[in-house]
């Protein structure tokens, strides 16, 4: 790190808003591996990592892409039900890896209580990863399924133009988003019964 009689220059990730420090500092020292989770505006992204003197290295992974592709997903793949159920199906790689353990990952992202990031790992847990947590952070199950969204696509159905806009994605695929709770049951038995195959 640069420094000077006046100033300290931070290191260049840390400049960028990429990596805090002291943080990460923190999470290599336990020497668990990292659940590191990564949501965009367009998808959510669950990887297992383990820190190597080389560099970190990633174990598994899974990005909420995959649900559409592989599972038959037709909703939203960064709205609440996809980030559980990519949480849940990176969980249960880390399964087939013999992954037992980990510690969460959000980066520079602040703490916000039943935030998608949150519900990432609460599919994670789910999985039966061991993962250390507050109850109260965890986003309530009935927002996990879908069923608030469900609720307001009923609301929503007196008005055809704004329903047909709001969730226009969701009708070109096929799935009212009234039926998004009984859709999110199917992609998940879909996701556990893969992962029995695999083991």
């Amino acid at each position: 790190m640069a420094k000077g009689p006046t100033y300290n220059l931070p290191f260049r990730r840390r400049r960028e808003k990429k990596t805090n420090y002291t943080r990460r500092k923190a999470l290599l020292i336990s020497g668990i591996p990292r659940l590191v989770i990564r949501v965009t505006g367009k998808h959510t992204i669950a990887q297992l990592t383990e820190s190597t003197p080389s560099g970190d290295r990633v174990v598994t992974s899974a990005n909420s892409k995959e649900l559409k592709n592989k599972f038959g997903w037709k909703a939203g793949s960064n709205n609440i039900p996809a980030c559980y159920l990519t949480g849940l199906l990176a969980g249960k790689r880390a399964n087939s890896k013999m992954m037992k353990k980990a510690i969460v990952d959000i980066g520079l992202r602040r703490l916000s209580k039943g935030s998608r990031i949150f519900c990432t790992l609460k599919g994670a847990i789910d999985s039966g990863l061991e993962i250390p947590h507050k109850k109260e952070i965890l986003p309530e199950d009935r927002r996990i399924k879908g069923e608030h969204i469900a609720e307001y696509a009923k609301k929503l159905s007196s008005n055809p133009d704004q329903y047909k806009t709001r969730f226009s994605q969701y009708l070109k695929n096929g799935l009212k988003p009234e039926d998004l709770p009984e859709h999110f049951e199917q992609v998940k038995n879909k996701i556990s019964e893969t992962s029995k195959e695999a083991t």
